[in-house]
Parts: structure tokens; sequence; C-alpha cells
């Protein structure tokens, strides 16, 4: 075996085990221990993580950003992973502490000099385009650690009103619109409460499990199709620009009836809870769009205009 294929073969060896001893690879691979040692010196000098363990029963421990073995990529799978880092370039903060400008070299190091080009002019050419926001969301790699591994968390959270301190278990994170987002089990109110990663203020992990009865994929098909707990009916008038406008939300789109010529509605139900998020929605629409029902909706956007006439009157 050359020293080339043998130093490949026993990366993938040292990444797939937690701990190992010079004498456990001198096994594996019929050499010598002096040698064994000189081949984790050479890897260690090439980037992989190895930590020495001293004493009697010391040895070698790879850290927990040990590195992958060499992967060869053919043009379209190195295509496939650049059009997926276009989907994550607007967001300030990543999980695992992405850095992908270092990912994208490391990538292209190893490509034809006409795919480095191509992929190179990717950046003028596709976007995943997204609201570019400001502020951080610190904890997503502790989520989605305790998430993985059914940990029970205590955060403060910055609400409307007043900061809270909740406990809570995961059931993951999702990205939408440029901010992150954690559906999770609130222990204290025992259901399914949706927070948004930056207005976590602290977190703590308590080691202690949870075992949620729904996975984050299960939650996010449920959110389309349940059913409002607490019902109330929304009919709303759109001229040509308010379907427009109203096109463009995932909550009604599928729920767009059109009624003539450059005349449409929307007719359904919501649950009370989302009177104040769906009035300041319309009101936004202007004269693109009228709410009949419910009456709510209608005080609370009559309101909003008086306040905002008394404000510059």
């Amino acid at each position: 075996m050359s020293k080339t294929k043998l130093l490949f073969d026993l990366i993938m060896y040292v990444n797939a085990k937690r701990s190992f001893t010079a004498e456990d690879v001198a096994h594996e691979f019929n050499v010598s221990v002096r040698t064994a040692h000189r081949y984790l010196m050479e890897l260690s000098e090439i980037g992989v993580p190895l930590y020495t363990e001293p004493g009697r029963n010391g040895g070698y421990r790879v850290l927990n950003n040990r590195v992958l073995p060499p992967i060869i990529f053919n043009e379209k799978e190195a295509f496939a992973i650049f059009f997926a880092f276009q989907s994550l370039k607007f967001y300030k903060s990543l999980p695992f502490e992405i850095d992908i400008n270092s990912v994208s070299r490391k990538l292209c190091a190893g490509l034809p000099s006409d795919t480095r080009n191509k992929i190179g002019n990717l950046d003028s050419v596709l976007s995943f385009w997204n609201k570019k926001r400001g502020i951080p969301s610190p904890f997503i790699k502790e989520i989605i650690e305790a998430a993985l591994e059914n940990d029970k968390l205590y955060i403060e959270y910055k609400s409307k009103y007043k900061n809270s301190k909740r406990e809570i278990s995961p059931l993951g994170v999702y990205a939408y619109d440029g901010f992150w987002y954690m559906p999770a089990f609130d222990l204290n109110h025992n259901e399914i409460k949706l927070f948004r990663l930056d207005r976590i203020l602290a977190l703590e992990n308590t080691r202690e499990k949870h075992n949620p009865t729904i996975n984050l994929n299960e939650w996010l098909d449920n959110l389309i199709t349940q059913e409002p707990r607490d019902p109330i009916h929304l009919y709303v008038e759109l001229t040509k620009e308010g379907m427009r406008q109203c096109n463009s939300q995932h909550w009604l789109e599928p729920h767009i009836k059109i009624a003539g010529q450059d005349q449409g509605y929307i007719d359904i139900k919501i649950d009370k809870s989302e009177l104040e998020f769906v009035s300041n929605f319309f009101l936004l629409l202007g004269k693109n769009a009228k709410v009949i029902e419910p009456q709510e909706i209608i005080d609370t956007i009559r309101k909003q205009l008086q306040d905002t006439l008394q404000h510059y009157s």
C-alpha cells in the first residue's frame, strides 16, 4: 500500500473512532508502533484535530471539530453545493459557525479552472434573496444540539410586553424571511409554541430529557393544515393589486378566489389569537383590501387610522 493511500485510509479510520492508541493503528494497518506514531503526527500537521491523552492508558482522541476524509466531486455535484450556499448568504447567524467562504475555497481548490470560473460567476446570475437582518441569533447551535439530544432548556425570552423565563423542549429550528424560528414544547403551558431565535436573551441546557411527541417536519406540515383552535370568520374583498400582494403571503395564497375582472376575495377561518397580526396586514394594503368580517378587525383598523391621524394633526 502506498503512503498516500495509507494516509487517506488512516483519515477515515480516525474519523470513525472517538479514541484509539498507536498500537490500535499499528495493528489495523500492519505497521510498527513507531511508524503509527509518525503517520498520526503527519495527520495532525495537515489539519486533522488529534489530541494526545497522556498516561499509562493514554492514546489519541479526535476533537469534536474533526475533519472529513478527502472527497472528490464532479462538476454537477460541486454546482449543487454552491447552489445550496446561495440560500444561506443573507443570514447573519448560521448554525455550527459555518464559514461559507472557507468551505468554498477548499471545494474550489480541487476543481478544474473552467469549473471554478463558472462557480465564481454564480453570484451574478443566481440568488435566494432574503431580507438581510442585522440582528444575530446566537444560540442556533445550542438549540439544534438540544433538539438532537431531546434536552430541556431554560430560556429568557423577549416578548412584546415583558421578558419571560421559560422551560422548553425544542423540536428544532427553521429559517423564514431572514429570521430563525424554533417551535418548542413549552413545559409551563403544556403546549407547543413558536419562538424567534433573535429574541432569546439567555439559554441554559438542563441536560434533563423530554421526548416530544412530534418532530419538526411533522409540526411544519401540521402548521399548513391544522384547524384554528378558536376560529373566527374572515372575509375580505380585494382589488387586482390586493390579490397580487396577498399571493405573496403563504397563509393567504391558497385561499384567494377570483370574483370577476380585476376583483377577488378571501373567505377563510382564522384563529382569534391572530386578529392583531391580520389587522396590521390588511391595514397596510390600504384601498386594495376591504375587510367585511369580522367586526373586530374593522374596529382595529379604524382605531389605528384614527390614532395615526391624531398623531399627525
